[in-house]
């Protein structure tokens, strides 16, 4: 589940003890019973120290390939591959610090040390052996967004080459009283910390600072140090300006210290950069200089495909995801720890996949076929998901939907569904007929400020005008109601998300997980059996894309 990233309806995952049984599948011609045992059992492998985080191009990775692979040829699955293959290459460039960061901020011949992991996180994705960066002077852009659509503009013309672009996280309306031009407290995807990278290719930066602050970027700073002290990710670029020179975050508290000195109130800069008349800001003789080495090299990591064909219409699909990957190693824990696990994000969603693709094989072959992928570098910024929807392994503009899973919930049943993105595409519709039928309902998300649309794998799909859901488990549990599961999912976002204490627990609920995978099920096997295609609604950001394909789908 990426941070940004990101994954994510984090109120679905959340940790709970309970009794593990197994329940049945409604949907479909016959009644196949969904494992707990057997999501259990995925988990705990996938999840274990041996799999060492399941990092890409790690020992982790190959390990974690060849157990999905092989549960997917046990099931009796075809190769979802070119050419009778059972994984896509993916290839990516990965890029790793050789050398320590050091850094400081400078400020009229005063200088003040700057602690990798602790003040700020820095990093680069230009195939460069060394960044060094002598004093160059930081420009605060406010929240960073060039949006002509909406009449915003942050630049207003300004240079920002050979400086550092510094930027607020989500969006201009994130702490406003009314929506105004970004719709309210709902991020967009200028509110995207991605976003804010791009735009700062886009202008020419030096570099890029994201300021951290935990209410806005939905997660707090012990995931961006985890998510930051692994190797980076990036696709192949054509473009070797595609990325500014040096990337990273600040601390809040670290930068308000030093604008303070620079004689800039940052809380009244702030309150400026809610506006559209905002211009940027140099922050006085404030400079950065920062020195790393690096190494860049392209490597090879992969997703992983399996198929069941259609009876009537083999070249429409319904396609199923999760991502394989987590963190790898990394900083230690206070207990010395250095493994990231991933049980529930995302070893959950891999053994929900491999499920879902047991309960289809058994039932008889439904009139469109089903595609099951498991993508890499989901943590890494979507790049698995991302590289599929450029390089399809069945077309995209007969690809009925995609349902992602991104943390199965473990700790009970619900009387909810949470839909993340509500609004978008005539998919919800069935989601809330299937729903009614387990007697729950719908709810919007609790954290729209969180931008989870934009952090998970369905958004590589969406991007592309497939139909694509993201939806979870919400927190009115029927054990405890809203409280209980308002706590819980706190819990996960402070003590294990993104963290070493992501592994498998033995007391795990899974009732919610089935429930959730019922409804799935239902929602695929239907469309899989069927003629309908679903669509996004007028409005939609992703209509005009799959309405130029119409044709294909006549």
């Amino acid at each position: 589940m990426s941070p940004d990233r990101n994954h994510n309806r984090l109120g679905s995952i959340a940790l709970a003890a309970g009794l593990m049984f197994s329940t049945a599948v409604v949907a479909g011609p016959t009644v196949v019973p969904i494992q707990a045992a057997k999501l259990s059992d995925h988990i705990r492998i996938l999840s274990s120290d041996e799999f060492e985080g399941r990092g890409p191009a790690t020992e982790g990775e190959k390990k974690s390939v060849a157990y999905i692979t092989q549960q997917f040829k046990a099931l009796g699955l075809q190769p979802g591959g070119k050419d009778g293959s059972w994984t896509q290459p993916v290839k990516l460039n990965r890029f790793t610090i050789t050398r320590p960061v050091t850094a400081q901020l400078n400020l009229n011949g005063w200088t003040r040390p700057m602690v990798d992991g602790t003040d700020l996180v820095l990093g680069s994705r230009h195939a460069a052996e060394r960044v060094h960066i002598d004093k160059a002077p930081l420009v605060f852009v406010g929240y960073g967004v060039k949006a002509p659509e909406r009449g915003w503009d942050d630049f207003k013309g300004v240079d920002l080459h050979g400086k550092i672009m510094v930027v607020l996280v989500n969006d201009p309306d994130f702490e406003t009283p009314k929506p105004g031009a970004f719709e309210g407290k709902a991020m967009t995807y200028y509110g995207r910390w991605t976003y804010k990278f791009e735009e700062a290719a886009r202008q020419g930066a030096l570099g890029v600072l994201v300021v951290h602050e935990t209410a806005a970027a939905g997660y707090g700073w012990a995931t961006v140090k985890s998510s930051w002290s692994a190797d980076q990710f990036d696709i192949l670029h054509d473009d070797p300006n595609a990325t500014a020179p040096m990337e990273g975050w600040i601390q809040r508290d670290v930068l308000v210290d030093m604008m303070r000195m620079a004689g800039l109130d940052f809380a009244q800069l702030k309150e400026q950069a809610k506006t559209a008349d905002f211009k940027p800001v140099t922050l006085g003789n404030v400079t950065l200089s920062s020195d790393f080495a690096m190494k860049a090299e392209t490597i090879t990591s992969y997703n992983v495909a399996a198929r069941l064909p259609g009876k009537v219409k083999p070249d429409q699909t319904v396609l199923y995801t999760a991502h394989w990957d987590h963190l790898g190693r990394g900083l230690p824990d206070a207990n010395g720890d250095d493994i990231y696990n991933g049980a529930l994000d995302n070893a959950s969603g891999v053994a929900g996949l491999i499920e879902l693709a047991r309960v289809y094989k058994a039932a008889p072959p439904t009139r469109r076929s089903v595609l099951f992928v498991a993508v890499t570098a989901e943590e890494k910024g979507l790049l698995g998901s991302d590289f599929y929807g450029a390089n399809p392994l069945a077309p995209l503009s007969t690809t009925v939907v995609n349902l992602n899973m991104d943390g199965l919930p473990l700790n009970g049943k619900t009387h909810d569904v949470v839909v993340v993105g509500a609004g978008k595409g005539t998919i919800e519709d069935d989601l809330a007929r299937a729903a009614k039928a387990q007697g729950r309902v719908i709810a919007l998300d609790p954290v729209p400020e969180a931008g989870h649309y934009y952090r998970s794998d369905h958004f590589s799909l969406a991007k592309r005008g497939v139909p694509a859901l993201h939806a979870g488990a919400g927190e009115d549990l029927i054990k405890g109601g809203e409280k209980a599961g308002m706590a819980a999912r706190n819990d996960y976002l402070a003590k294990r998300y993104h963290q070493p204490d992501d592994e498998w627990q033995a007391g795990w609920d899974y009732s919610g997980a089935i429930q959730d995978l019922e409804l799935l099920y239902t929602l695929g096997h239907d469309l899989a059996d069927s003629s309908r295609w679903p669509e996004w609604k007028a409005g939609a950001e992703f209509k005009a894309i799959r309405d130029a394909t119409a044709k294909d789908r006549r």
